[in-house]
């Protein structure tokens, strides 16, 4: 399935309408645009970032910046605003509700809105895009699978996702978003290091370990080798190829070598073993 064009669901299940999850919309938005809901929106709501960054200002006025690998689950009804950060934010969204959606949601300990951030691993985004391409194939008019499929993802949430509801971390993300943003854009620069970071932030880098180590629980240049590597896996299954080299450089690794094992350690097998197995 190509989800280079916007890719949207409103699925009403043709089949049993008392399962314990329904979902009424799963989404890929390559080109989130502004959306302000006062009165919230009925049903429990998920938005995540797949590429680029967002701003997601909640009911009590808290705002969270959206990088990639983190989300925001809303309750029913709570209002809520969110636009992008940059030109382009690529969202990826899930809408649900059913008999037994809140004792689901508070039996993995989500007990309100709340923002999620998790490891690139965790899958979180291949969930939602595996059951678009189920729903796609037209594969599930019954909404039996789609409906597993979200209990999946919030189990996979709350196994994977780190839950912020504290103040501290939300205004550290706050004050760390620069930096964020920063490393997304310089990934590929072999010499950026902790002097480079504490510049853009203004901060010692003494200040910015300790945010990063209270906000991601790693120092930020773990957090920036684990941008690269991200960088580097979208490089690997990219349309232009290019050898493990090639890409080794193109995402800010100096060295072959380093790269193939910081790779293997991070992801359990070398960036040609990904390749071939995605």
């Amino acid at each position: 399935m190509d989800f280079s064009d916007y890719c949207r669901f409103v699925f009403t299940p043709s089949g049993e309408q008392s399962l314990p999850l329904i979902v009424e919309s799963v989404g890929y938005n390559p080109d989130q645009e502004k959306i302000n809901r006062p009165n919230g929106y009925p049903l429990y709501h998920w938005i995540q970032t797949v590429d680029g960054a967002g701003s997601l200002v909640s009911g009590n006025n808290r705002t969270v910046s959206l990088p990639p690998c983190s989300g925001m689950l809303l309750f029913p009804g709570e209002s809520h605003a969110y636009e992008a950060e940059e030109s382009s934010w690529k969202t990826l969204y899930l809408t649900f509700g059913g008999a037994a959606a809140a004792d689901i949601v508070k039996a993995f300990g989500i007990r309100e809105s709340a923002f999620f951030s998790w490891e690139p691993e965790a899958g979180l985004g291949s969930l939602l895009f595996a059951t678009l391409e189920r729903l796609e194939a037209g594969d599930d008019r019954l909404g039996l699978e789609t409906s597993a499929d979200a209990y999946r993802f919030i189990g996979r949430l709350s196994k994977y996702g780190r839950l912020h509801h504290n103040l501290t971390i939300a205004r550290n993300l706050e004050k760390l978003q620069p930096l964020l943003l920063w490393m997304e854009q310089h990934f590929d620069n072999p010499d950026a290091g902790l002097r480079d970071f504490a510049a853009v932030l203004g901060l010692s880098g003494r200040h910015l370990n300790t945010l990063f180590q209270q906000t991601f629980g790693r120092s930020p240049y773990v957090y920036f080798v684990q941008v690269r590597l991200r960088k580097a896996k979208e490089l690997l299954l990219g349309p232009r190829g290019g050898t493990v080299g090639d890409i080794a450089r193109a995402a800010g690794f100096r060295d072959v070598s380093h790269f193939v094992a910081t790779f293997r350690k991070a992801v359990g097998m070398t960036p040609e073993q990904f390749r071939r197995l995605h």
